[in-house]
């Protein structure tokens, strides 16, 4: 029996050594030791173990995301009938009011159930408390129109802890940039400005399309989407859409990143010179109208100014706004090509078609003068 009780006494007293070596609240990094139906144990050095509610670590769908094995940040919660129990956030039976106030102290995330929308924020209930989160506390960005966070189960840090309980102030914005640093500093290592990456449309403004960039949204404005001219944003992209684009600007020390899309497709100022000598002929379509000109699209990212002086009249009095449309087809005759500055000069020419009508006109008249009615008289005879 002395063994045995000798051999209880040693781990009690190790249990003890363990638990002075955490403190509530405290964040540590321990292995996966085993893994049961119900718990997960963590190796703590020696003989001893921490135990770790199995359902903490599920996916939506109820599948572990650990093995044993694995590396996992948890916080120390308590000493209990001789386990060391860990938590990597308060949810459920673990959500008294004492917990949460020990939570509050040593800054422990916890589980709440968006219950509803109410004045200034959202009810959130954690285990059998209700505590209230503000709109501006809620995710990265606030909720656009159409979306909702009632129903979903997100965690959250206490930032107040008052009467007991009964009034409780919670934020989950503070845990969303805490995990999205974490997301920064990976990508910090392995992103740069000019690389090609892809990434998926999750929203869209007028002004251009947010671009998810492994768990960073990056924008792509809506003049770098296209080598055209865009006006509706959502004639080219849809949310969900898989994207590739280049890295045009990183500021890590604000978080942002911007994309271009256009950057990938060839210039087509490139060869313009050769492509579209002076005197050519072209069909285009006007892009955007003005009081001094007509904007005409040779091709994707290539446009000429019809200017309102070769549009006839003084050039003055005439709106050019009036005489065309955007959409609309235009045959126009190349007066210059600086490369240099991205410009082209137009002027109006007949199109392709009435050009050939009018050459087939000409030939034909040609045989007309050729014709003798003399001659075809004798020919008859």
């Amino acid at each position: 029996m002395a063994p045995e009780e000798n051999s209880f006494a040693e781990l009690f007293e190790q249990s003890m050594v363990k638990t002075e070596r955490f403190q509530p609240g405290q964040l540590v990094e321990l292995t996966i030791e085993a893994i049961t139906d119900e718990n997960i144990f963590l190796q703590l050095g020696g003989k001893s173990e921490g135990v770790l509610d199995r359902a903490e670590l599920n996916d939506e769908e109820g599948n572990l995301k650990v093995a044993a094995g694995d590396t996992i940040q948890v916080y120390f919660l308590e000493a209990k009938n001789g386990e060391m129990r860990f938590t990597t956030r308060l949810a459920g039976e673990n959500a008294g009011t004492a917990m949460l106030e020990s939570a509050w102290q040593n800054q422990i995330p916890v589980e709440g159930k968006v219950e509803k929308e109410i004045k200034g924020g959202y009810e959130i209930k954690i285990g059998d408390t209700r505590a209230f989160c503000p709109y501006s506390q809620m995710g990265l960005r606030r909720a656009e129109e159409g979306e909702s966070f009632v129903g979903r189960r997100l965690t959250f840090l206490i930032q107040e802890y008052k009467d007991h309980g009964r009034s409780i102030l919670v934020s989950n914005r503070v845990i969303e940039q805490e995990a999205q640093q974490t997301i920064i500093e990976e990508l910090k290592k392995t992103l740069k400005e000019g690389q090609s990456i892809r990434g998926t449309i999750v929203r869209i403004q007028d002004f251009g399309a947010y671009v998810d960039i492994g768990g960073m949204q990056a924008l792509l404005p809506i003049s770098e989407i296209s080598l055209e001219r865009v006006t509706d944003i959502t004639q080219v992209l849809s949310v969900g859409q898989e994207i590739e684009a280049r890295i045009l600007k990183l500021d890590w020390q604000a978080n942002r990143m911007s994309l271009s899309r256009k950057a990938l497709l060839a210039d087509p100022w490139v060869n313009a010179a050769t492509k579209y000598p002076v005197n050519s002929r072209h069909e285009g379509t006007v892009t955007r109208t003005a009081d001094f000109g007509i904007f005409v699209a040779l091709e994707p990212g290539l446009d000429g100014l019809l200017h309102v002086s070769e549009l006839g009249g003084d050039g003055r009095r005439l709106d050019a706004r009036k005489l065309a449309k955007v959409g609309d087809k235009m045959s126009v005759q190349i007066l210059d090509v600086n490369v240099k500055d991205r410009r082209i000069a137009l002027k109006p020419a007949t199109s392709l078609e009435d050009e050939a009508t009018q050459k087939r006109y000409l030939v034909e008249e040609v045989e007309t003068e050729r014709y003798n009615p003399f001659a075809a008289k004798l020919k008859r005879k």
